[in-house]
């Protein structure tokens, strides 16, 4: 008869047992629960916030079966779902009171049940697709014909400025449809503007049309230009939608493209449908203003009067700035943003 050393008996019990604890989150149902996450970068979801849930479910009559702080937001596990959505309206109502500009996002999620005392040891259960769970399932495509409008819209004000720059006569730039037409009086004016857009716009290609007085010059991306423009859309609209998902707190969300221009999202375990379709399709915007930095002008601000045509704001760190009301540059005129840092001063910039 084979006899094991003890010692091997033992290694593999301690390996069972270890297998059982790892595995027994898989037998606990899961529970129904209320998420409050910050929807922007300078809204923190704190100690502070958890104490402010706390108050507020407890002034509603609303019990709960514990709250837990982590690096998504608070998560706040309930009995039912009855109870759920009465504490989602709750939070929503005190942490959402403009709905147009939140500054938080309360969605309803599920929560294992399994004892805190497995889950301190690391023991979660294992994932499961929409298949086992259920869940969200949405196929976004990407308005790639919206993002060529908006290229050949920024490459026309480049081209403007870039006659200018050469002192380059033409009788007017305009986009139709794709490509973008420049008009001339004289061959010697179209030539120069041919040469200067080759050597300053590799990504066009330029045909010249008309004759007589009627002179053109028709620029329209190349094919190498379309298709980097193209993956770029769907690359920057894929780094979205990961940021916007990480607000639902979805444990491994699939998220991947489909073709040319589409994206498949999965969101496992995901109840609030509504909730993660405003989240996904929210449209962001960007407005680069103009610091009033003139003498007297915060000081009559913080004072209550501000200059006319300003806004006051707070930064992160809490202090004030002055910004003119005039937007001097919007998103849709930006081709590309890369981070980076500051020459100077070494922080942390977005370079546009």
């Amino acid at each position: 008869m084979n006899r094991y050393p003890l010692w091997k008996n033992a290694i593999v019990v301690i390996a069972l047992l270890l297998g059982l604890i790892y595995a027994a989150p898989n037998v606990f149902d899961e529970s129904p629960a209320v998420q409050l996450s910050s929807t922007k970068v300078t809204t923190k979801v704190d100690e502070a916030t958890q104490k402010r849930v706390e108050e507020i479910l407890k002034a509603a009559k609303i019990e709960h079966d514990g709250i837990q702080l982590d690096l998504v937001g608070i998560k706040v596990r309930l009995k039912d779902t009855d109870t759920q959505l009465k504490a989602k309206g709750e939070l929503e109502k005190a942490f959402v009171p403009d709905a147009s500009d939140p500054k938080y996002v309360v969605a309803l999620n599920m929560l294992s049940a399994s004892p805190n005392w497995l889950t301190s040891m690391g023991a979660r259960p294992m994932y499961r697709g929409l298949d086992l769970r259920g869940g969200v399932h949405f196929l976004l495509e990407v308005d790639m014909k919206g993002a060529l409008t908006k290229r050949m819209d920024s490459l026309g004000a480049d081209l403007r400025t870039l006659m200018r720059d050469k002192n380059i006569r033409h009788g007017g730039i305009n986009r139709e449809g794709e490509r973008l037409v420049i008009k001339f009086r004289d061959a010697a004016e179209r030539n120069k503007a041919k040469d200067a857009l080759s050597d300053r716009q590799a990504d066009l290609e330029v045909v010249e049309q008309g004759q007589g007085t009627d002179l053109r010059l028709v620029a329209s991306l190349k094919p190498a230009a379309i298709k980097k423009l193209q993956e770029f859309a769907v690359k920057q609209n894929t780094t979205t939608l990961h940021n916007r998902i990480n607000e639902l707190g979805v444990a491994e969300p699939v998220i991947q493209q489909q073709g040319a221009d589409r994206i498949v999202v999965q969101l496992p375990g995901v109840q609030d449908t509504a909730k993660a379709k405003d989240i996904l399709g929210r449209t962001a915007t960007l407005e680069i203003r103009m610091v009033d930095d003139s003498a007297g002008a915060l000081e009559a601000a913080l004072a209550g009067s501000p200059p006319f045509g300003t806004e006051l704001y707070t930064e992160r760190g809490g202090q004030q700035l002055l910004v003119k009301k005039q937007v001097v540059l919007t998103g849709d005129r930006l081709t590309d943003a890369q981070p980076g840092f500051d020459s100077q001063s070494q922080e942390p910039a977005v370079h546009l």
